[in-house]
């Protein structure tokens, strides 16, 4: 379909959904809606590649929610995403558009109570999202529903589902769909996983692609820097870049990536302490904490937020105007989706990264896959020498606040928690093995005793 395409009623929708996207703000079709919305609807397999903020979620949920209107049942749909708050996230948006059919969804996610999501599920909601790892528990643990009849399969960011880190999950939860549905894979860097993806769609599958997304990855509403500094120093490099930015835009939404969960959290409690307000978010905060930091920061009552890469995928907040890689990600395609936080649908955004002398190449990697060079973004080296002492000793502090809590027991609850499903799973793989071999023996003596009948029948001496 031609990107000439300027209104929704164009793409046959139906006239509910024009007005719930009029009263929603959305005046005009992406091109990613414009191109798959029509074949979608149509029942074609579909696999959308997009830049970040170029509106994939409303390019599967109308036209499920149109379909869902001619044949309404639960469970209808099943959207599969990888993290958390991508599946509230994407349940809100099905939520505002279907309120006017009085939708009903369900979120299944790990983190929260199994008993509710249990009782959620078998009240057969028409749109489920959920993570893997949750629904693979539901599958295993309760046959309140079944997903064998849904019409939609929707992969979210389908290359990191269909990456590795999910295939046992995946599995098990293929086995549980139907043959007959529709397939739909999102994302917005496929290049790498597309073959792997075209083998969960159809043979007959629609595949549109951004015409420049294989050439330049990010949206040319975004400035891109970098600024080269030592490793030790990077903590009051960062503060300086946020001060640095602070002067020219005093209220504008602040984003921070760092790499691990430790990482994460003493950063945000040694930036909350020398005066940055920030909120955390990472996997090892509880469920309701993660959420309620994230609404702060929605809401721009909170204008920091430091997160690890749970937070880099598909997050639609608005007006984030910077973006911080205070750890540069080793995987370009990673890069790509955090930067993406900002500079969305149109808007103007900066990412800048913190390099240091041995992320050289991890930078010209980024810039390679990207096809856009990063600019030197200007700080005061002064100022860091005055900043050092303040940001040392309050990220020392810390260190030894997070050692007095009980900040790693959620890590080791779920390190044996694995340990024993280990466990569990080798004994019924030993009990079963044991009871084969038993069957197996039973039958070569039953086989020997029926020999030895034989035997005497041809004898003529059956009763001996």
């Amino acid at each position: 379909m031609s990107n000439k395409t300027m209104n929704f009623s164009d793409l046959k929708l139906n006239s509910w959904l024009l007005t719930q996207c009029n009263t929603m703000g959305l005046k005009k079709p992406t091109a990613i809606q414009q191109n798959c919305i029509p074949r979608i609807l149509t029942g074609e397999d579909c696999i959308g590649c997009a830049k970040t903020g170029s509106g994939k979620t409303l390019a599967f949920a109308l036209p499920i929610l149109q379909k869902l209107c001619e044949d309404p049942y639960g469970i209808f749909a099943l959207v599969l995403t990888p993290t958390r708050e991508l599946a509230f996230q994407i349940a809100d948006q099905f939520a505002a558009i279907g309120k006017a059919i009085n939708l009903k969804k369900c979120v299944v996610v790990g983190g929260m109570d199994m008993m509710v999501q249990g009782l959620e599920l078998s009240r057969q909601p028409h749109i489920v999202v959920a993570t893997p790892g949750r629904l693979v528990d539901h599958l295993d643990s309760c046959d309140t529903f079944s997903l064998k009849k849904i019409k939609f399969l929707v992969l979210d960011e389908a290359d990191r589902l269909l990456g590795g880190h999910f295939d046992q999950q995946l599995k098990k939860i293929f086995i549980a769909l139907p043959e007959q549905k529709q397939v739909l894979l999102f994302s917005a860097t496929m290049t790498d996983d597309l073959d792997k993806v075209k083998s969960v769609a159809s043979s007959k599958v629609f595949i549109w692609e951004e015409t420049d997304v294989a050439g330049i990855a990010t949206v040319k509403e975004l400035d891109q820097r970098y600024v080269l500094c030592p490793k030790d120093v990077i903590d009051s490099y960062l503060v300086e870049v946020i001060r640095t930015f602070r002067t020219t835009n005093k209220d504008g939404s602040i984003m921070i990536f760092t790499d691990t969960c430790k990482n994460c959290q003493l950063l945000s409690m040694a930036l909350n302490d020398v005066g940055f307000t920030n909120v955390a978010l990472h996997a090892m905060i509880k469920q309701k904490e993660r959420l309620a930091a994230l609404n702060k920061f929605k809401s721009n009552h909170v204008q920091i937020l430091i997160a690890t890469d749970v937070a880099a995928r598909g997050l639609d907040i608005h007006e984030i105007e910077l973006v911080v890689n205070h750890v540069i990600p080793n995987v370009p395609k990673e890069y790509i989706h955090r930067v993406g936080r900002t500079a969305r649908a149109g808007r103007k955004g900066m990412a800048v990264s913190l390099i240091t002398p041995h992320d050289i190449k991890l930078l010209h990697a980024i810039e390679d896959t990207i096809g856009t060079k990063l600019k030197s973004y200007k700080v005061d080296d002064k100022e860091i020498v005055t900043i050092l002492t303040q940001i040392s000793v309050a990220k020392r502090e810390a260190e030894i606040k997070l050692d007095e809590t009980d900040f790693f027991e959620k890590k080791r609850i779920n390190k044996e928690k694995k340990l024993i499903l280990e466990e569990e799973l080798e004994s019924d793989k030993d009990q079963l093995s044991d009871e084969v071999d038993a069957g197996k023996e039973m039958r070569k003596k039953k086989r020997k005793k029926q020999r030895k009948v034989e035997k005497r029948v041809k004898k003529g001496n059956i009763w001996s």
